[in-house]
């Protein structure tokens, strides 16, 4: 009788193995059906978190958000069949190669529509440049400028060329480590008042992102041109192939923006750790945002609201109403006389 694994490993091998010991690329094969939509598990709140933002200091509703909606859900569940995409110097067999170029190209459709999602709806807006805003805008950077590299990875014939070199830890680091830690800090920065009741500090929350914003493209824009010029990554030292020689200064460089990256996170240890204690005390809704966690009382009670529920009236993203006095009307106000509902539109 067939197990499940020497199924597996029929299916996904070119040539069948003798049923003894282990199978490498068995391994690989589980390995990343589960690392690549992990991936996506850690991006996928970050990307929210931004939404969110994004919408509140640019004072417009999410601009396509049912399609944004769509968009993430076709991302997780696109994230499932893509990950062959790791495999393609393993043997695999090329028609399966090509099955999975189609699949992570394919994912690349929603990940533009959330693009155009946040860049529309920052188009003529009345734009709030907080260091929470600062980072959300930085997460859409790093989400495009990564997912173009990503394009190149996906193709089987490009990648024979990258596959392993530090053009991928470039790639990865930029798309999904920047673009997750982005948006952590945005989080941070718009949340702490509700969490601390204290505001966090500008200024520092300022030098923060643009300190942290330029080392981090200092370090991983650079690796694309190592990869191209085929330096191999998890090589502690290169210092063995002459060819890679005049490719020193590059990561000299690297080193010196990823130094200073790690000194201006204690900027945010130090603001978030001091505001908490020291800061500004926070009003009831400093950002004017329409979500409902800003109208719950600022003493920490069970339940939230004290006695019943807020009735809501309007949609959470519902800014800049034409005919409005105001870019803000809280959910728990009703509608006036002739005002109409901004739905999901």
């Amino acid at each position: 009788m067939v197990n499940f694994y020497d199924f597996i490993r029929c299916v996904f091998i070119i040539s069948p193995l003798d049923n003894v010991g282990g199978s490498p690329v068995l391994f690989e094969h589980l390995f990343w059906f589960l690392g690549h939509p992990e991936v996506y598990i850690v991006l996928l709140p970050a990307l929210g978190i931004t939404s969110e933002i994004i919408s509140t200091n640019s004072r417009k509703p999410i601009f396509g958000y049912r399609a944004m909606i769509g968009s993430m859900l076709a991302i997780g569940f696109l994230s499932f069949i893509v990950w062959g995409h790791h495999m393609f110097l393993t043997g695999m067999n090329p028609f399966l190669g090509s099955v999975f170029v189609f699949t992570t190209l394919l994912i690349a459709i929603p990940s533009a529509v959330k693009a155009f999602n946040y860049i529309t709806t920052l188009w003529k807006g009345n734009i709030q440049y907080t260091p929470a805003m600062l980072f959300s805008i930085g997460l859409v950077s790093s989400f495009v400028t990564g997912g173009v590299t990503g394009i190149i990875l996906a193709d089987s014939t490009l990648d024979i060329n990258v596959h392993d070199t530090y053009f991928v830890v470039a790639h990865f680091h930029i798309v999904m480590g920047l673009s997750a830690i982005f948006g952590m800090f945005a989080g941070v920065y718009h949340w702490f008042p509700k969490m601390f009741l204290r505001m966090m500090n500008k200024k520092l929350g300022y030098l923060h992102f643009w300190v942290t914003f330029v080392c981090a493209y200092g370090v991983f824009f650079p690796m694309h041109f190592l990869g191209l010029a085929g330096v191999p990554r998890r090589y502690y030292t290169n210092s063995a192939f002459p060819m890679f020689d005049n490719l020193v200064d590059i990561n000299e460089i690297v080193t010196v923006f990823a130094i200073l990256a790690a000194l201006a996170q204690f900027i945010f240890i130090f603001n978030f750790f001091y505001s908490i204690f020291r800061g500004e005390k926070a009003p009831q809704n400093p950002w004017n945002s329409n979500t409902l966690e800003w109208t719950t009382p600022m003493a920490n009670i069970h339940g939230n609201w004290p006695g019943p529920l807020p009735v809501v009236h309007r949609w959470a993203y519902d800014y800049s109403k034409p005919g409005a006095e105001h870019d803000f009307i809280p959910q728990t106000v009703p509608l006036a006389d002739g005002e109409h509902d901004g739905g999901g539109h």
